[in-house]
């Protein structure tokens, strides 16, 4: 199979054009004809990982975050993302990035999922329609549970050994919304849904007791602590419609500790 059967394979779900504009999605490196036999999954193409994926004698690097945001003047081992572009290209590895077409078509729905929400909606609508589709989910709780419990859940389905919490550990809370990722720019949204708590990432001191004081708590369960979700989604999602193919996830490595 070639790499531009299965970008087609993967823009069947998710297609491009449902990124946003700021963002760079597609294959930001390599050739789309590439024969490919081995595919690895990663949230990032950071230095381990593309070691990782040349060790596995990968063909092609599938990842949530794009390695190239902005534009590039030269393209050499003097800069960090020179020196990844090159490792790719010596090895022949295409790299394929799914970052806010997935936010809206996956990860939304999925971190929804694994917060048991019923019935949610969208949390910010980034694409109108018959069935509008956006960033994040909020739905109601069948019956209020205070934020402590919330915390408990949050890090027992993503499998975190800790959140950051702003708001009243005891206060009950009856609306959920929940934004992979970054998600200082979803305080508003979820104050719009009248959500009682948002669980995200990377949230600062200011913006977390602003937040507080609006009447939202903000679970910060960290970028890569929900997000990480994406690596055995698209993993499974490509061995069930790819044959002939090694689809292999990389593991889940937190890129900071807590001590």
């Amino acid at each position: 199979m070639l790499c531009k059967e299965v970008m087609d394979i993967l823009e069947e779900n998710y297609p491009a054009d449902y990124a946003l504009d700021w963002d760079n999605v597609g294959l930001l490196v390599g050739r789309d004809d590439k024969e490919v036999r081995r595919i690895y999954v990663a949230l990032d193409a950071d230095d381990e990982t593309i070691e990782a994926a040349v060790r596995w004698k990968a063909d092609m690097l599938v990842t949530h975050h794009p390695m190239i945001f902005s534009g590039l003047k030269r393209i050499n081992n003097l800069d960090f993302i020179g020196a990844r572009i090159l490792k790719l290209v010596q090895n022949d590895i295409s790299c394929y990035a799914m970052h806010t077409n997935y936010d809206v078509l996956g990860m939304a729905e999925l971190s929804g999922r694994k917060m048991s929400l019923e019935d949610p909606e969208v949390l910010e609508v980034t694409r109108d329609g018959e069935q509008p589709e956006g960033i994040g989910r909020v739905a109601d709780l069948a019956s209020p549970a205070p934020l402590r419990e919330i915390c408990w859940s949050v890090k027992d389905r993503f499998h975190l050994g800790a959140v950051k919490v702003f708001g009243d550990m005891d206060q009950p809370v009856s609306r959920i919304a929940i934004s992979p990722g970054s998600g200082k720019s979803m305080i508003k949204a979820a104050l719009d849904k009248k959500a009682d708590v948002l669980i995200t990432g990377d949230i600062d001191h200011h913006t977390g007791i602003d937040a507080v004081a609006q009447g939202l708590a903000v679970i910060d369960a960290g970028h890569y602590g929900i997000e990480h979700i994406f690596i055995e989604d698209v993993k499974e999602y490509l061995k069930e419609k790819l044959e002939g193919v090694e689809v292999k996830a990389a593991p889940v490595r937190h890129p900071f500790q807590i001590v």
